[in-house]
């Protein structure tokens, strides 16, 4: 296994399309990084210029200790596994995996003893002597990566590899893949649309948009400090509700309130504590952001006036474990470009800057007996509450945690 580095690495089109701008990434040695982002947002032309399949435009590309510019695919030594599987219909699943190596004119034994000991790590022992045709989807990916893994290359490069498969199918091949990566150790870059399969696999995950990365991370620290509006309206389902604001002072007290519309939140002093530069927004707008997840419906638990928000049901999605509870807030939507680029991703309605209600989703539990039609008070934790500046869409932070300085550390 080697690491990875991009540094500056873009690549541009003769019509001047750019797909990627200044990459720059350190992938560690075994280390499993996703590269996650909207449609075109450049990161399967990443992983191919990882794989020298795409040219590199400028910066430069390295793994292990070798720069790999000028290397032609055959010689980087890394293995890729693509959404369509790829494989050889005429020959047996044993002949599928052994095919590179066969063409590498490897001595026959060894061929037998990789192809043996990759089929045991992937269950596929007993399929050996079938042909592609009578296997199911989810085998027949096993198949492809298997093809990958008996090379014992530097690095795995996945693209999308599990977007052919049913949900199912999915959570199970994504649990193989998480086991399979760690017992063996390969750098990995994986590739996918569905950040759910991003925050489940990776060790770190890359957020993209329009060929420029937006933030690398842990997927907790994604999830709880987004650097920008964008990461934070992509990382998170039902997607972070996002809404304008005002920041007041909260007089007699050491915290603050949030005004959405006619109604206000109670912003906690410890939250200010957290987030010191939040208090040079009291007085102005903000755009803040609530998850579904971190409100309920205030007829199940004890809420204080000043942690609710009222409203009326308009739709309510029953999914056996949670209830999905849809209501309208009288105040904006943010309407930025980063937010546009969200809507797009989803195929939802173009955002009207002039609309003086924003849509909301809250995840509760199952027990709320709300009815479509309803009044509705929802239970909000403001201590979870996030904070963007209107204009940058940059995150209010203040300084980074010390738990997080040290995960990025660990990876430097």
């Amino acid at each position: 296994m080697a690491s990875i580095r991009l540094a500056g690495v873009s690549k541009v089109y003769p019509d001047r399309t750019a797909a990627v701008s200044e990459l720059a990434l350190d992938i560690t040695e075994g280390e499993f990084l996703v590269l996650v982002g909207p449609s075109g947002c450049g990161k399967t032309t990443a992983l191919r210029m990882i794989a020298g399949l795409e040219e590199i435009s400028s910066g430069t590309l390295t793994i292990g200790d070798r720069v790999v510019n000028r290397v032609p695919a055959r010689d980087r030594d890394v293995a890729m596994v693509f959404q369509s599987y790829a494989l050889y219909p005429h020959l047996t699943v044993r002949d599928n995996i052994a095919f590179g190596l066969q063409l590498r004119k490897m001595p026959k034994a060894e061929i037998a003893k990789r192809v043996e000991q990759a089929a045991e790590t992937l269950g596929l022992t007993e399929h050996l002597d079938r042909r592609p045709r009578n296997l199911s989807g989810g085998q027949r990916q096993r198949v492809a990566m298997g093809r990958a893994i008996v090379r014992k290359p530097h690095a795995f490069l996945m693209d999308e590899p599990l977007s052919n498969l049913d949900a199912k199918l999915r959570v199970q091949m994504r649990a193989e893949i998480s086991r399979i990566q760690r017992d063996l150790g390969v750098t990995t870059v994986y590739v996918t649309h569905d950040q759910v399969e991003a925050m489940t696999l990776g060790d770190r995950v890359a957020v993209l948009k329009k060929g420029v990365l937006q933030q690398v991370a842990p997927p907790q620290e994604l999830y709880d400090r987004p650097t920008n509006i964008f990461v934070a309206g992509f990382i998170g389902s039902p997607s972070m509700n996002l809404l304008q604001a005002r920041l007041e002072a909260d007089t007699g007290t050491t915290g603050a309130r949030l005004r959405l519309g006619e109604q206000t939140l109670a912003v906690p002093a410890a939250l200010l504590a957290e987030r010191p530069r939040l208090r040079d927004y009291i007085g102005h707008d903000v755009a803040v952001g609530i998850r579904p997840e971190d409100m309920e419906d205030a007829e199940l638990v004890d809420t204080p006036d000043d942690s609710a928000l009222t409203s009326t049901t308009d739709l309510v999605e029953a999914l056996g474990s949670e209830i999905l509870l849809h209501f309208q807030l009288d105040a904006p939507p943010v309407v930025t470009e980063d937010t546009k680029e969200l809507a797009r991703d989803v195929g939802a309605d173009h955002l009207d800057a002039a609309s003086r209600k924003s849509d909301i989703i809250a995840r509760c539990s199952p027990r709320s007996r709300t009815k479509s039609g309803d009044p509705l008070r929802v239970r909000v934790d403001t201590t979870r509450l996030y904070f963007f500046d209107p204009e940058t869409g940059a995150g209010i932070w203040g300084d980074p945690s010390s738990a997080y300085q040290h995960k990025e550390e660990s990876h430097a």
